[in-house]
């Protein structure tokens, strides 16, 4: 059984808000669904909302909520009950300090427009008319952000608005984020929609009990595939009053089930994870998860990161570690945040731990020693104590490309 199913099974799941979660070991522990409380909303409405994210964001947001639109090729052959064209899937972004330091990640979300919306019956649109095929850039996105920064993100945003036609508010209270997640739910087709969700659509023979099921208790929010990788699943964002489709089938989750999935694959997420204005976007993997285009125009940071990216060394990444004692058996909670780790044999610090959850963890560490054939390393406390009886295996993600390693690769094969 994989590490994250053997934890889950043994686990008990936490309460949240008020609404039991389910109490046993799930039915099925690679399939779950968690609401993201360390996730926070923002709405930016107007005419320009799109364009302004655009120009100050690493990612084309232009050409990917264009991707939904009318104009795009479809990804599967039509049915008599599937839309004549899904929505734009979510894009994911950072902003950068003017040096190319990170300081907030956001997943954008075009939401879905009124006319694709149902009435309380599930029969009809909001409207009363068909759903429109809908074009050009949306007047509102709304910003999936690091609930610890969300203020901060906010004023932020707002310096950077001048005279753009963009309004920027904290709708939180309104609207959840949720991620479906686990080996189960790895979604590698192109289209950004759940199944479950491809096969609703308008027209004769509509059932609407699965077309409630689909789009989210009737008004039209789905789940959509994670723009950073296929391991993780499934995301979205979900009117705060509404349990998404298929979560009981698959058990509601504590948020740290997610976490330790993304852990055990390397993934950081929010300023926590990335320490906000220090961290390097390039080294914890930005590129490679889909959230900056090297094609774009400008944005703020850019001439760092493109400097970066068209050297081609990169020394130090984000890398996921498993904590064990002498005998190679996992120890939980034996590794503090901001813990180093050392070479044993040189007694050089090649990586710091900046995310540690039971026996996992992620740190950013210098490739060549964290991955060379035989190295030993160990952990010490921030003032280089060693910590006595713990060890680390520094891990290199399946999904990592191969040009990464490559050098070090082939010195191992070597010696």
């Amino acid at each position: 059984m994989p590490p994250l199913a053997r934890r889950l099974a043994a686990s008990r799941l936490r309460p949240r808000g008020g609404r039991a979660l389910h109490t046993g070991p799930p039915s099925d522990p690679a399939v779950l669904a968690c609401r993201l409380a360390s996730r926070a909303v923002v709405l930016f409405a107007g005419p320009e909302a799109a364009r302004f994210l655009h120009s100050l964001l690493t990612n084309d947001l232009l050409s990917a909520f264009a991707a939904g639109g009318a104009s795009s090729p479809q990804r599967y052959a039509p049915t008599p009950n599937a839309p004549a064209r899904g929505p734009a899937g979510p894009a994911y972004a950072a902003l950068l300090t003017p040096q190319g330091r990170f300081l907030y990640d956001l997943f954008l979300y075009r939401p879905p427009p009124r006319s694709q919306m149902l009435d309380r019956t599930g029969s009809a649109p909001e409207t009363g008319e068909k759903p429109a095929q809908e074009e050009g850039e949306p007047a509102e996105v709304l910003a999936d952000v690091d609930a610890a920064e969300v203020d901060e993100l906010v004023a932020c945003f707002k310096r950077y608005r001048l005279r753009s036609k963009v309004e920027i508010d904290n709708v939180s209270e309104n609207f959840a984020c949720w991620q479906r997640f686990g080996r189960n739910v790895v979604h590698t087709e192109p289209s950004t929609q759940e199944p479950e969700a491809q096969s609703i659509g308008w027209g004769q023979g509509i059932d609407h009990a699965g077309e409630s099921a689909a789009q989210g208790n009737g008004h039209g929010w789905q789940w959509l595939k994670d723009p950073r990788l296929d391991y993780l699943g499934y995301r979205g964002i979900f009117p705060a009053d509404t349990i998404p489709p298929l979560v009981e089938s698959d058990k509601e989750a504590d948020e740290r089930h997610y976490q330790l999935w993304r852990i055990e694959n390397g993934i950081a997420e929010g300023s926590t994870e990335i320490p906000k204005g220090e961290a390097i976007p390039l080294e914890y993997n930005l590129a490679a998860l889909n959230a900056i285009s090297f094609e774009k125009g400008c944005y703020i940071g850019q001439e760092l990161i493109a400097r970066t990216h068209h050297r081609g060394v990169i020394r130090k990444r984000l890398m996921p570690m498993k904590f064990v004692d002498e005998k190679g058996e996992e120890l939980d909670q034996a590794v503090a945040p901001g813990s180093e780790v050392v070479n044993e044999a040189s007694g050089k610090k090649i990586g710091t731990v900046n995310t540690a959850l039971g026996s996992r963890g992620m740190g950013l560490l210098r490739l060549e020693e964290a991955l060379k054939q035989g190295s030993s390393l160990r952990i010490s406390d921030n003032k280089g104590v060693r910590v006595q009886g713990v060890r680390v295996q520094a891990i290199k993600p399946d999904w990592w490309p191969a040009e990464w390693t490559q050098m070090v690769d082939q010195q191992s094969a070597v010696a």
